[in-house]
């Protein structure tokens, strides 16, 4: 019983070959695209934000320094801290990202509608008579040989 060699089942992969066919697959390499697609497109809008939009927005409140603006919660150095402006930053980060993304979506639903083909003209009907589906074309049912009007 020791020396009985092991037959390999068929319908079992190697765990390469089945990470093969996996990481192979399209959809895969597509979400790997959008992640690196879209961990670019955060930088660029946290310094549209950062660089762009809090500055005038500073502006328009009289100057606030978002970067700074702090509740300190006690006394000292090492008192807590809670950073509302880092949070407001998020915030405007966020709603920039949605916008973005709702534009994107818009667009991309506005290029399907174009795209859509027309649908073709049927080439069945239905005889009135016995309900079977018959060429559009056909003047007498080839089931129930009742006439049709055109």
């Amino acid at each position: 019983m020791a020396n009985e060699t092991k037959k390999k089942d068929p319908n079992k992969k190697g765990i390469v070959k089945e990470f093969k066919e996996f990481i192979s697959r399209g959809n895969v390499m597509d979400m790997a695209v959008g992640i690196i697609i879209g961990g670019a497109f955060t930088a660029i809008v946290t310094s549209l934000v950062n660089d762009v939009a809090m500055p005038i927005i500073g502006k328009l409140t009289g100057g606030i320094n978002f970067d700074t603006l702090n509740i300190v919660l006690g006394e000292g150095e090492e008192a807590p801290v809670i950073a509302i402006g880092s949070f407001i930053l998020s915030v405007v980060n966020f709603l920039l990202i949605a916008l973005v993304v709702f534009f994107m979506i818009k667009g991309i639903n506005k290029l399907k509608k174009e795209k859509k083909e027309p649908e073709a003209a049927p080439t069945t009907k239905k005889c009135p008579f016995c309900q079977e589906e018959i060429s559009i074309d056909a003047t007498r049912c080839p089931h129930c040989t009742s006439e049709l009007e055109k």
